[in-house]
């Protein structure tokens, strides 16, 4: 009798257990668009415009903030945030410390279930759609007036290093790479994405060139711009 009891004892325990169990939903990659009011991320910007009118080449360089600071309803009626960019301009006898950011853009951005969606200069983007799954396409310019660009995800959750600083989980985002369809004009456009950070790197190439030889358009350069925009640092206030 004894026996039995405890054996009813440890069966009883075991379906506890498994009543108990909490199934975790699956992770879809909500965290590469975190939406904390307060939240802000640094970047270090570096960019070159060839000028084919003017028969020049300008240098900028600038450090960019991007805070969430209000939550909002957008033009759809959607709940959105408002996202402000700060600026401070390059000076190479000023310290960035000792300078104050000035905004420059007001953005707006929304996370879906479905979609992380961001309004630059009037312009709606879908950076990223959920879930996130490698080799994943989408139409980036599902919300604007231009012609439909396929963006895809080249790798997730992968570990990498960008401006000394190493990261866990990394998201690639493709949005453009015409690297092999065109001669004459060169079009290259990436970002990439953390957990519980967002964005840490961008990166632009939309240069032009009249010439054509076995020379990639990097070094025949007649027009266009180089941007660089580059993690430094992020936390809440």
């Amino acid at each position: 009798m004894y026996r039995l009891l405890i054996a009813i004892f440890i069966f009883g325990s075991m379906v506890s257990c498994k009543k108990d169990k909490v199934e975790l939903p699956p992770d879809v990659g909500y965290d590469y668009a975190p939406v904390t009011i307060g939240k802000y991320v640094i970047y270090d910007v570096d960019s070159i415009v060839y000028d084919d009118f003017k028969k020049d080449t300008t240098e900028f360089k600038y450090r960019i903030k991007e805070k969430l600071e209000e939550n909002i309803t957008d033009a759809e009626g959607r709940a959105a945030l408002k996202l402000v960019r700060y600026i401070k301009l390059y000076n190479p006898t000023v310290s960035y410390d000792n300078i104050p950011w000035k905004i420059k853009d007001v953005w707006t951005c929304v996370r879906t279930k479905t979609t992380y969606e961001v309004v630059e200069e009037d312009i709606r983007f879908t950076k990223l759609v959920f879930p996130v799954v490698t080799d994943k396409t989408w139409n980036g310019n599902a919300y604007n007036t231009s012609s439909a660009l396929d963006y895809k995800y080249k790798y997730t959750d992968m570990p990498e290093t960008i401006n000394g600083i190493a990261f866990d989980n990394v998201l690639f985002v493709e949005q453009k790479d015409d690297k092999l369809k065109n001669v004459i004009h060169r079009e290259y456009y990436i970002e990439k994405y953390v957990k519980n950070i967002g964005l840490i790197y961008r990166e632009i190439k939309d240069l032009k060139s009249e010439t054509v030889n076995a020379l990639p358009v990097e070094q025949r350069i007649k027009s266009g711009i180089k941007y660089k925009q580059t993690y430094i640092s992020h936390g809440i206030e």
